[in-house]
């Protein structure tokens, strides 16, 4: 929970000073029963004895489950009142103590909240948790230990003091507790009533307070901690080359602009930066942007349904450094678990590029200015690998003039780990549709290949392994799981593949394996992800009247593509759970 905190640099915390627990200062935050020494220190909700008469107390535990509200066998809490039937949980009753999940997780009452309270013989009553600060000071001086704290009895208005114990959290839903119920005391009617309109109120200054959040939020981005230089985690190591290993380019002091894009500069064409030392032009050497972080000027903006965004605010030439690539340098097995950990958490940013076989910098925790430049399928930058000082840095680069004011782009295809097939948004004319599909050539990268479109020589087909644009359960576009099988076009949706998160590491489709046994298909469906093996193909598939395509019997075969037979597809797969093959991962991360 400390770490949780501590991602907010901007927000005052109070420490506890028994254990490393801390909480913002304001009382949505603080564990109700913790004792306020200071106003940075204090004595947190778990260090109370919860003694009465020398004896320590038991939580007293309703006699209903919290998930199917019926009696009988129960599984109590020993940290609160909650109470389950082990069926309901899916688990054996265990031996010994036991605590429900929110305990676990640490959850606490705080004040402010609407709570359900358990005291003496009474029935459990609405009330409200409250600061002690706020309470008249005759309920203050009673006595009380560390982990108590003062309630408001809705009702009869009184107050007492209460422990976690004897309380558990009120929902929206318990204002129809007494719904059909005759003979209810005045009071406790009463107490319902006034309880259902605070929550409603504390609700309301909640969303209030989230709406002001997220305003605030989108006039800056998102936290991260800049840095200037690539900073290695875990065993990954920086390469540090001797003076006698650095190239020595050609260059002479006396020439007008020694090393510089326009001269003819060996390092230069080589993509390897001149040491100061080593270079013949000495201090006079262009070629240091990287060392010197010669970047130009620019600052983050907001752009219109692409985020976060850099411009700049100089104008630039074809060639022109504009900023290095920084961030953490992780090694390849990290690089895998924080793209399984983003899947899982369902993060869909990743600021990740390929540094060399073995070593990626991901961006995201730490950077600079340049982890905010968009995708785009027109860029008017690239990512080129230089060679600094023995080791491998990238660097952006402009790929055309580009005028002050500008948003600097670059193509993420084939520089960028992490990124699914996720919908593109850059809106040039050549948009290919998605990120990591090749587009037609933009303007900059038109100029750029002008020269090898003037050569005649004849280039080699390479196979490409190109996938559909939408899913070939339901025909719709969107986010897409692709298959990594040689040949295979399909792509999916992952609810029409009946998962909650994409597969990890190398996945085929459901349309290579038998949808009677799993085992390796012979016959496709040309219209559906069903297949069959050689032992259930016979009479599984027709021809059908388009292009003599086979189709299985959830298609007629006079009209394949049919509403009425794509209704029939779409039941059958929310009935019959698509079967999905999984095999370990092999070799280097995909980059993309």
């Amino acid at each position: 929970e400390l770490l949780r905190w501590l991602l907010s640099k901007n927000s005052r915390l109070i420490r506890c000073i028994r254990c490393p627990l801390a909480y913002h200062t304001s009382d949505s935050c603080v564990a109700a029963g913790s004792v306020i020494l200071t106003h940075h220190i204090m004595i947190c909700s778990n260090h109370g004895s919860a003694k009465k008469n020398g004896l320590l107390t038991s939580p007293v535990n309703v006699g209903w489950c919290f998930l199917c509200a019926r009696g009988g066998k129960l599984l109590c809490c020993d940290s609160c009142p909650a109470s389950f039937h082990p069926e309901c949980l899916e688990m054996e009753m265990p031996e010994g103590s036991w605590s429900c999940s929110d305990c676990r997780a640490g959850k606490k009452p705080h004040y402010k909240q609407i709570v359900w309270v358990k005291l003496g013989n009474y029935r459990w009553w609405p009330a409200e948790i409250c600061n002690p600060r706020l309470v008249p000071s005759n309920i203050q001086s009673l006595r009380h230990d560390i982990g108590d704290f003062p309630v408001f009895f809705f009702g009869s208005h009184d107050y007492y003091w209460i422990n976690q114990g004897r309380v558990f959290p009120y929902v929206e839903n318990d204002k129809n507790f007494v719904t059909g119920q005759i003979n209810i005391n005045k009071t406790f009617k009463k107490a319902l009533e006034e309880a259902a309109r605070r929550f409603q109120e504390l609700k309301a200054q909640r969303e209030s307070r989230e709406a002001l959040k997220q305003d605030r939020n989108s006039r800056k981005p998102p936290p991260y901690k800049f840095i200037k230089s690539n900073k290695p985690v875990g065993k990954v190591q920086v390469h540090v080359a001797d003076l006698s290993e650095i190239q020595r380019c050609n260059c002479k002091p006396a020439d007008e602009h020694p090393c510089s894009l326009e001269s003819q500069c060996l390092n230069r064409m080589l993509q390897y930066e001149c040491h100061p030392q080593v270079c013949p032009a000495g201090d006079s050497c262009e070629n240091q942007c990287f060392s010197k972080r010669l970047y130009a000027e620019t600052e983050v903006i907001k752009t219109e349904g692409c985020g976060w965004g850099l411009r700049t605010n100089q104008a630039l030439k074809k060639g022109d450094f504009v900023a290095e690539y920084v961030g953490e340098v992780i090694d390849s097995e990290e690089c895998q678990q924080r793209i399984k950990r983003a899947h899982e958490n369902h993060v869909t940013n990743f600021y990740m590029l390929t540094l060399t076989k073995d070593r990626v910098i991901d961006a995201g925790p730490k950077g600079n200015s340049s982890r905010f430049i968009n995708h785009s399928c027109s860029p008017n930058c690239e990512t080129q690998k230089w060679t600094v000082n023995g080791d491998v840095r990238i660097g952006i680069f402009a790929l055309c003039d580009i005028e002050a004011g500008t948003e600097l782009t670059f193509n993420y295809n084939l520089h960028c780990v992490g990124n699914r097939r996720t919908s593109c948004h850059c809106g040039s004319d050549n948009c290919s549709g998605f990120l990591g599909v090749q587009p037609s050539f933009g303007t900059c990268e038109k100029a750029r290949n002008a020269k090898m479109k003037q050569k005649k020589r004849k280039l080699r087909p390479e196979g490409k392994h190109t996938h559909e644009y939408f899913c070939f359960c339901c025909g719709k576009g969107g986010e897409l799981v692709m298959c990594d099988r040689k040949d295979c076009p399909k792509a999916y949706h992952l609810l029409c593949l009946n998962l909650t998160k994409p597969p990890y590491g190398r996945w085929e489709c459901p349309w290579h394996d038998c949808s009677v046994c799993s085992n390796p298909a012979s016959s496709l469906c040309d219209f559906c992800p069903r297949s069959f093996c050689r032992d259930h193909e016979a009479g599984a598939l027709t021809t059908s009247s388009l292009d003599d395509r086979l189709c299985c019997s959830s298609h007629n075969p006079l009209s394949p593509l049919g509403a009425k037979s794509s209704s029939t597809q779409q039941r059958r797969s929310a009935q019959s759970p698509v079967r999905v093959k999984e095999e370990p991962e092999s070799g280097q991360p995909a980059t993309e």
